[in-house]
This record gives C-alpha cells, structure tokens and sequence, in this order.
C-alpha cells in the first residue's frame, strides 16, 4: 500500500506540535468523520490528546522537506514551526502556509486499539483549504526512508 502522507498539528495548553502521519482515512460519510492515527510514543500525541482540534495537512508530491520536517526531527528537541512558515487556526492548531489542501477537526473520539497508535476521530471544523490540484498528494514510497524523530 501507498497511501497519502500528512501532517497533523494540535496545541493545547501553551504547547504545539505536529507530526508526519501515514494512518488516516475518512471513516464516515454522514455524519463526514476522518481519523487519524498517532503514535503513542510522539510528542503530537501528548498534545493531541489535550486538544480540542487537529489540523490535517495533505501533503503534495513535491513536500519532502516538510515529511522530513516533521517525521524526521522530535518536538522534543526542534521547533518545527520555527522552521516553516504557518499561522495558528481554530484553538491555535498550527496550519501550515505552504500546505495547499487541508482541514482542521474536532476531536469527536479518541479510539485506544490496544497497540502502538491511538485514532482521533475528527468532524469538519471550520475553514479549510482544497481541492487537491498537480501534483498530487505525497505519498509513503517517497518518505518511506525518513527516519523517525521517535521509534514507532
């Protein structure tokens, strides 16, 4: 499989994050739900899980630097927004300027599966920003050799 990557950014309580996700898709058509899955072991999750929204950013063919940014690199030791251009969205969830299709969530359900990832389920919140347009969206065989700011 070769599925779209994102990045998803939260902030609560002062605190900012975003990381590179691989695991999402849209999990209902009415009510519209998307879910997106964290690691437990990410600093996003910690921040996420205080939030009340998420931001989903599609990323497009030509965003490798950004998949690095933010799959490469830990908020632990980087302020990756000091590193790219954004501006804060609906709870001051980061959204990316460079960043041509996405949108920003309410944390509807957060879905403990018993492994490594926790799912968000989010509702449409808000503005955002699409339809995807060339090239297309970035997808996991071109970021597959980024290796992780944290182990899985």
């Amino acid at each position: 499989m070769d599925g779209a990557m994102y990045v998803v950014t939260a902030a609560a309580g002062g605190r900012r994050a975003g990381c590179l996700v691989g695991f999402a898709s849209q999990c209902s058509i009415d009510p519209p739900r998307f879910v997106v899955w964290l690691s437990t072991e990410n600093r996003t999750y910690d921040v996420a899980r205080a939030a009340r929204h998420l931001t989903v950013h599609v990323l497009g063919r030509d965003q490798r630097a950004l998949a690095e940014l933010f799959g490469g690199r830990t908020g632990d030791d980087v302020d990756k927004f000091a590193r790219t251009a954004w501006e804060p969205g609906l709870d001051g969830s980061p959204v990316l300027s460079d960043v041509r299709v996405w949108f920003t969530g309410r944390v509807e359900r957060v879905l403990e599966a018993g492994g490594d990832h926790v799912g968000f389920v989010l509702a449409p919140a808000g503005p955002g920003a699409g339809p995807a347009e060339a090239p297309g969206p970035l997808r996991f065989s071109a970021v597959s050799d980024v290796e992780a700011g944290h182990p899985a």
